[in-house]
C-alpha cells in the first residue's frame, strides 16, 4: 500500500474519531451549561443537539478539505510528520469551535441573568447624605452645605457670565 493511501486513511481514522469523542463529551457535559443559559430543559436539549450538527458540520467539512496533500510522500516519517500536522490542524479547530460557542453562550447566559435581576448587581456600601437645607431667603432654592474636604466648593456661574468675568462685561470674542 501506498505511504499516502495510508496516511490519508489513518488520518481519516483519527479525524472522525476525535470529532465524535469531542461532540458526545461536548453534548452530554454541556446539556446542564445550556439549561442554566436557557432556563428551559426542552429548549436546551434541542439548542444542544443543533450545535452538535453543526460541530459535525463544520469540523468533518474541515476534515475532508484539509486531506489533500500535493506532494508525493516516500517515507514513513514523511507521511507521520503530515499526519501530525493534518490531526494537530483539527485539533486547533475543534478548540476554537469549543471556545467560540462557550464565549458566545456565556455572553448569552450573562445577559438573560442581567434582565431577570431583581437586585442591583453590588449591594450599596452606605447612603449619600443629604443635603443640607440653608436657612434665609434664597431664590434658587435649597442650597447644599460645603463638602469637607481639599478642595474648595464650586462656584456656581450664571449661564452668560464665565468664571473671572464681572457682572454686565461682555465676554471676549474668539478669532
Amino acid at each position: 500500500m501506498d505511504y499516502k493511501v495510508g496516511m490519508y486513511l489513518l488520518y481519516l481514522a483519527v479525524s472522525i474519531g476525535l470529532t465524535i469523542w469531542v461532540a458526545r463529551t461536548a453534548s452530554r457535559n454541556g446539556q446542564i451549561f445550556l439549561e442554566d443559559v436557557f432556563a428551559d430543559e426542552r429548549l436546551a436539549r434541542a439548542v444542544n443537539s443543533l450545535l452538535v450538527v453543526g460541530f459535525y458540520l463544520l469540523n468533518l467539512g474541515y476534515v475532508t478539505v484539509a486531506m489533500r496533500h500535493r506532494d508525493p510522500i516516500r517515507s514513513t516519517s514523511e507521511a507521520m510528520e503530515e499526519l501530525s500536522l493534518k490531526v494537530g490542524l483539527v485539533l486547533l479547530v475543534l478548540g476554537a469551535l469549543h471556545f467560540f460557542n462557550v464565549f458566545a453562550l456565556g455572553r448569552y447566559r450573562r445577559s438573560r441573568l442581567r434582565q431577570v435581576a431583581t437586585h442591583p448587581p453590588v449591594a450599596p456600601i452606605g447612603m449619600l447624605p443629604r443635603p443640607a437645607m440653608a436657612t434665609g431667603p434664597h431664590p434658587q432654592g435649597p442650597q447644599q452645605a460645603a463638602a469637607p474636604g481639599p478642595y474648595p466648593p464650586a462656584q456656581h456661574f450664571p449661564a452668560h457670565q464665565r468664571p473671572g468675568q464681572q457682572p454686565g462685561q461682555n465676554p471676549p470674542e474668539h478669532r
